[in-house]
């Protein structure tokens, strides 16, 4: 498999299979690469809409050139689960440039996949600036943001310290603020119908809105209590007073 950076050429053959419609898997393939290569190549380069090779590799080009040499970086501990250190770091990775796609700043997406990749769940302040090798204000501002979309929780640990937690209540949460986003920007749209007058242009883009947005953010809503009663849902436990066999199965004394 080759390895270092991504040439010109292989970067215009993921420009002609994004063009195609190709998951990022196949374009992979093609260039036997990582699919995790290609996915963070176009994520960093304005994603499969907006990909162009050579705007691509200008880019990458320049980043190279402003890149400081990096200090060596201690050895990874010993990963849990006897799970491969190289791969776990090659996917953090990648998911950290996903959630950068969807409009996360780098460290806030760094610090939420942390808290995904943990087996617990959650993590001190001090653990995720060890883990990503930043400063504590760096977690801390990232931290804030997370919870202002209710995408993390703050719990107490020890008395003393806090732990930030995700967890699927969270992101039930975290949907339903997103619906009632959606709710307040179709009543703000249909407050313009009224300002400008129901039978003008405007009105009528706005309406158009105001009933998107409304329809939009009921499926979501509805969409995510399923998702709720689904994943929480538990079997019910057998219970101690069960019933007693019938007479045809129950045990007793031969019959005559």
């Amino acid at each position: 498999m080759p390895g270092g950076r991504l040439t010109k050429q292989e970067r215009q053959q993921i420009a002609l299979g994004l063009a195609d419609s190709q998951p990022y898997a196949e374009i992979a393939r093609g260039l036997d690469r990582p699919t995790s290569t290609v996915t963070r190549e176009v994520m960093r380069n304005g994603g499969p809409t907006a990909y162009r090779a050579d705007l691509a590799h200008r880019a990458t080009e320049r980043r190279t050139r402003r890149r400081r040499p990096a200090s060596p970086r201690p050895a990874a501990p010993p990963q849990a689960h006897g799970r491969d250190a190289a791969a776990v770091a090659d996917y953090e990775e990648t998911l950290t440039t996903v959630l950068m796609g969807s409009g996360l700043p780098r460290m806030t997406a760094r610090v939420l996949t942390c808290l995904f990749v943990s087996d617990t769940g959650s993590l001190t302040a001090s653990e995720l600036a060890r883990h990503l090798q930043v400063s504590p204000a760096s977690v801390s501002k990232a931290i804030s943001f997370l919870e202002s979309q209710s995408l993390v929780r703050r719990e107490r640990a020890d008395g003393r310290r806090d732990r930030y937690v995700v967890d699927n209540e969270l992101f039930y949460q975290a949907t339903i603020a997103g619906a009632r986003a959606n709710t307040a920007l179709a009543e703000t749209a249909r407050q313009g119908v009224r300002v400008l007058g129901p039978h003008t242009p405007a009105a009528a883009r706005l309406e158009n809105i105001a009933r998107f947005m409304d329809f939009v953010g009921e499926s979501i809503a509805r969409a995510a209590e399923q998702a709720r009663e689904i994943l929480h849902a538990q079997a019910a436990p057998p219970s101690d007073n069960a019933a007693p066999p019938s007479d045809e199965t129950a045990p007793g004394p031969d019959r005559q």
